[in-house]
């Protein structure tokens, strides 16, 4: 079998736990061909874990330099995914990126332009499109059937941290380190599926409550109202301090309504298009159309970041589908970056949002952030990276 050589930068969580799941064989077409941290001490400890054969590099330069891999997965803090990226495209490797694409959209975008002069494969590891419940939404709502969206509203505030959490990183939950919070660390994922399955909305207000539940200066609260092109209305809500949490996204549609939550897909399915029905005169003022409701049998497995890494290699090697293509990474920061503009700025923001405008806004909030990136973060608006 071909194999594609791998290369993960960056052995935090989530590197470090890819990295042991191909090292275990996992995806059988990748050879986890090296790994590059630059904190010694986790790269100490990769060792216990990985193949003698697995290269170790102190820095992602060298790793891109060696010539051992075909790609590599960038899983480093998320101010560096674009400029890694970048890095890693003009050596001609194929590159998987984290979530988030990046931390400002002005950056992304920069990073898709150049991924598309390469001729390399980009992919996004949104793991979550994997998933046959939220697949099925998409074929659904996508697929004409059920009429035009009216409503969306997800509340998710299932994703429940401590303090101790935010405690953990000097970069976690700052400004400067990490460039927000809950919307940018925790739901990428789900604004990745909203847009994907409901499109983006055309305008947004939210109100991002920092440090509300926590002691961060980042968001962990976050109400927001999106209105879409024609007309549809939603509602997105997501706290890191909800306990227990909720997980329940609902569609609400021209012939019916689709409901996730508990891992379980319910189509409460009208008998007639609701427009057709509120406008036809011969029925009463109080009468409504007849449903059904039943739960949606989902096929196929969901193999998470495994199936992502699986599909990337298969683009390499056989040319079949990606999961989630680089470039579609700029969507949901759109709407994350939108999000955030829109509490600043207290008003609301026309998608996609003003790309200088935010990233002024954001440059106002890094130079007094608590943690500092060499002498004070800075970020361009030519979309680089400086101190």
């Amino acid at each position: 079998m071909k194999q594609l050589k791998l290369g993960i930068i960056g052995m935090g969580n989530m590197g470090s736990s890819h990295a042991k799941n191909i090292a275990a064989g996992a995806v059988p077409e990748v050879l986890l061909a090296a790994v590059a941290e630059r904190e010694p001490v986790r790269l100490e400890q990769a060792k216990a874990y990985l193949p003698a054969r697995t290269a170790l590099f102190d820095s992602p330069e060298a790793l891109m330099e060696s010539g051992l891999c075909d790609a590599v997965l960038i899983a480093t803090p998320h101010y560096e995914h674009p400029a890694l990226a970048i890095k890693a495209f003009d050596r001609g490797l194929h590159v998987l990126c984290e979530k988030p694409a990046g931390v400002y959209a002005k950056q992304v975008r920069e990073m898709n332009e150049r991924a598309a002069s390469s001729g390399v494969v980009f992919a996004m590891m949104f793991n979550q499109r994997t998933n046959p419940v939220y697949r099925k939404m998409h074929e659904l709502v996508n697929g004409g059937e059920l009429g035009a969206i009216k409503r969306v509203n997800w509340i998710i505030t299932d994703w429940y941290r401590t303090q101790v959490y935010y405690d953990s990183g000097s970069w976690r939950a700052t400004w400067a380190g990490e460039g927000g919070g809950g919307l940018l660390n925790q739901c990428p994922h789900n604004l990745d599926l909203l847009q994907w399955i409901c499109g983006m909305p055309s305008r947004v207000r939210a109100f991002c409550h920092n440090g509300k539940w926590h002691d961060i200066e980042v968001e962990d609260d976050v109400t927001a109202y999106l209105e879409f092109e024609n007309g549809a209305t939603g509602v997105f809500v997501t706290s890191t301090a909800d306990c227990p949490g909720t997980n329940r996204l609902e569609i609400t549609l021209e012939w019916g309504k689709l409901v996730c939550e508990h891992d379980k897909l319910t189509l409460y399915k009208l008998d007639r298009n609701e427009r057709e029905f509120c406008f036809d005169k011969t029925v009463g003022g109080f009468e409504r159309p007849s449903s059904t409701v039943r739960e949606i049998e989902t096929q196929g497995e969901n193999p998470q970041h495994m199936g992502v890494i699986a599909a990337f290699a298969g683009r390499i090697l056989n040319g079949t589908p990606l999961t989630a293509d680089g470039a579609e990474g700029i969507r949901s920061l759109e709407l994350s970056n939108a999000m955030h503009l829109s509490s600043w700025l207290e008003r609301t923001v026309d998608m996609p949002p003003n790309e200088d405008l935010f990233l002024a806004e954001l440059n106002k909030r890094a130079a007094a952030s608590r943690h500092k990136t060499g002498s004070g973060a800075v970020f361009s608006t030519e979309g680089s990276y400086g101190s």
